[in-house]
């Protein structure tokens, strides 16, 4: 608990951080809440008020369709966040075995699992994503599995790093002395203690999925109409970039909020819970 506060008071002392983390809370309460705040059905079609600009009422304007902007941006925060959390637990999951099992038992398992995280950092991962999506056939689930499975890599290492380390101390060597089996001593002894990496690659990682799910959306390898997400609303309004520059503006700027947010929350904890970082606040 002791541990907690002192994290806790040196995350408070970066005001960006805190700020990110508020307009977190923010984006969360908006996509609980999204059926409350929206004022028309996202996908109820009105020719008669098509590209209509923002007005008292349509808050962010109507697209080619006449379906209210605010409305669909309040729902698209829902697919945003479940791609960006679901994808983050699927690779932290995958990055926390890998690295655990190479850290922990080293020699020639070391060896052939960091050879192949390896191997998978060569990759172009957004080509990679790109090409997989493309042979499975754009959905939601499938972009959430693609992006978990192909973005795991960092956490392994870092996972594998503090293992190396935790390994040698003395009450993971008793617990061996007692015959403790190794995947008790992995997941009670030693993980809780390794984990500080992990939140925040899980920070930084649920920005990068967001603007990962943005772009392939973009290109139409995303999310599918008519559900709306942010990133396939900024495609629909490529098209009328000219004549109705709310349908660009008003998602890109939820998508630079939500990534620019997440990150500075990672940036935060990472300071709060490195201890060679902390005097720099």
């Amino acid at each position: 608990m002791e541990k907690k506060r002192v994290i806790w008071r040196y995350f408070k002392k970066n005001r960006l951080a805190v700020g990110g983390l508020a307009m977190v809370i923010v984006i969360f309460m908006i996509a609980i809440f999204a059926a409350v705040l929206s004022p028309y059905d996202p996908d109820k079609t009105d020719v008669s008020l098509k590209l209509k600009p923002p007005s008292p009422r349509n808050y962010l304007g109507t697209d080619q369709l006449g379906r209210d902007v605010f409305s669909r941006m309040l729902y698209g925060s829902r697919i945003s966040l479940r791609v960006g959390f679901i994808a983050v637990g699927i690779s932290i999951l995958i990055g926390i075995l890998v690295g655990a099992t190479a850290g922990y038992y080293g020699g020639w398992i070391d060896s052939v699992l960091m050879r192949f995280v390896d191997t998978m950092l060569c990759f172009p991962s957004f080509f990679l994503i790109l090409t997989i999506v493309a042979l499975l056939g754009p959905s939601i689930f499938n972009i959430m599995v693609v992006i978990g499975i192909t973005s795991w890599e960092g956490t392994a290492r870092f996972v594998r790093a503090e293992f190396l380390s935790l390994r040698e101390r003395d009450y993971v060597q008793a617990a061996k002395a007692l015959g403790v089996k190794d995947g008790r001593i992995i997941f009670r002894h030693i993980l809780p203690n390794a984990l500080a990496p992990v939140f925040v690659t899980a920070t930084l990682g649920v920005a990068s999925a967001i603007l990962i799910e943005a772009s392939l959306s973009f290109l139409g390898f995303g999310v599918q109409p008519p559900a709306p997400s942010w990133g396939n609303i900024l495609t629909e309004g490529r098209t009328y970039v000219f004549d109705a520059w709310w349908l660009t503006v008003f998602p890109g700027l939820a998508i630079l909020i939500a990534v620019l947010s997440f990150n500075l929350v990672g940036d935060g904890l990472r300071d709060a819970l490195d201890p060679r970082l902390r005097g720099r606040r």
